[in-house]
């Protein structure tokens, strides 16, 4: 296999998840861990039935916590660079189930300021980031988080409450620890260096609340593991319970060369992106079918290289048997790429539209949602 590159500020190639493992340090989800948390939740989200959410760390703690009725919170967040797209949203979704489902708080953090650190080779400025923070804020809150139990906070809002915690974590990471971690040099500038500080705030927040205590759970894309590998020891230290942690594959992109990402336009769908772009998009996307419709149709293709059939097995078709039809058409040569396409892009785009209506409805009682000092 080719290789492959994931770190917090790039992911590039086509991913061996098995070989991450490894290379990370983190164990699968195993179908114990699974029966225990479908005994608690009654079924299981299609993201952990189809493998999408893979890998952890410490949930079996997590779940025996729970057990003896230590509840536990929910953290995970986005550090927006542009608009957002359909990739971002799996941590979102998975979290917004299993607060349904446990009935559990959320802590959501946008990080206004990373990607100014990060990038600075795109020539933004603090406020474009705060901007695009703002709108990312809107997107999540409205994909059905109750906000009762929810706080979104962009960094720059909350700093008040996250910075004396931060300057905790910061007193325990070295620049050596970071350097060997991130990949930074003697060139990074000292905002981005500090970052991984603030991001392991919330981690432990509740607990520097509630005066004790409280397990969190972290569901997150697997790039981010490397801020909570160096920060874990850190809240150990500071006599917080270590985070648990979920992590979720990579949407592909519709090119199939690597995940979805924003600097991939022509491949990467956007939540405000017009029904017409999503069907010029989706139209372009790689398929798993032969060279042309009669050999299609005498050979079949392969579903599992088709990115249609993975959008279906991502997001679009949460129903085990339909999806198991879907790729068995696609391997029997009873469905061509044109209509497949078709069908995809009538989907995304109905997506996309409740989420519209969705987000006009929760610009009005966004406040409820946000935390800010």
């Amino acid at each position: 296999m080719a290789e492959f590159k994931v770190t917090p500020w790039k992911v590039e190639g086509k991913i061996d998840y098995d070989l991450l493992e490894k290379q990370f340090g983190i164990k699968p989800i195993n179908d114990d861990l699974l029966k225990r948390i479908e005994k608690q939740t009654g079924e299981l989200h299609w993201f952990l039935r189809r493998k999408i959410v893979f890998a952890q760390r410490e949930l079996a703690w997590l779940l025996d916590e729970y057990d003896k009725g230590n509840r536990f919170y929910l953290y995970t967040g986005l550090a927006p660079s542009g608009p957002m797209h359909l990739g971002h949203l799996l941590p979102f979704m998975f979290t917004q189930w299993l607060q349904e489902k446990f009935g559990v708080e959320v802590l959501i953090q946008i990080p206004d300021e990373e990607k100014y650190w990060a990038r600075q080779n795109l020539g933004m400025d603090l406020d474009e980031y705060h901007k695009l923070s703002e709108d990312a804020a809107l997107n999540i809150a409205s994909m059905g988080f109750d906000p009762k139990k929810t706080k979104i906070f962009l960094n720059t809002e909350y700093a008040k409450t996250l910075y004396k915690q931060a300057v905790k974590v910061a007193g325990h990471i070295t620049f050596s620890t970071v350097k060997d971690a991130f990949g930074v040099g003697n060139d990074t500038n000292i905002g981005w260096i500090f970052y991984t500080s603030m991001q392991a705030v919330p981690a432990f927040l509740k607990s520097v609340e509630a005066g004790k205590n409280v397990p969190c759970l972290i569901p997150l894309g697997v790039d981010q593991d490397v801020h909570f590998r160096v920060a874990r020891d850190v809240i150990g230290k500071l006599g917080y319970y270590k985070p648990a942690i979920m992590h979720n594959m990579f949407l592909p992109s519709l090119s199939g060369e690597t995940k979805m990402s924003a600097s991939e336009k022509l491949n990467t769908i956007y939540l405000s992106d017009p029904p017409e772009d999503v069907v010029k998009k989706v139209n372009r996307a790689l398929t798993g079918q032969q060279a042309t419709a009669e050999l299609q149709r005498k050979h079949g293709g392969n579903p599992d290289k088709c990115m249609v059939c993975q959008y279906y097995r991502f997001l679009f078709e949460p129903d085990d048997k339909k999806l198991d039809k879907i790729f068995e058409d696609e391997r029997k040569g009873r469905i061509l790429a044109g209509e497949h396409k078709a069908d995809l892009a009538k989907r995304i785009n109905g997506f996309l539209d409740y989420h519209r209506k969705r987000r006009e409805k929760t610009a009005k009682i966004l406040d409820k949602f946000m935390a800010r000092d």
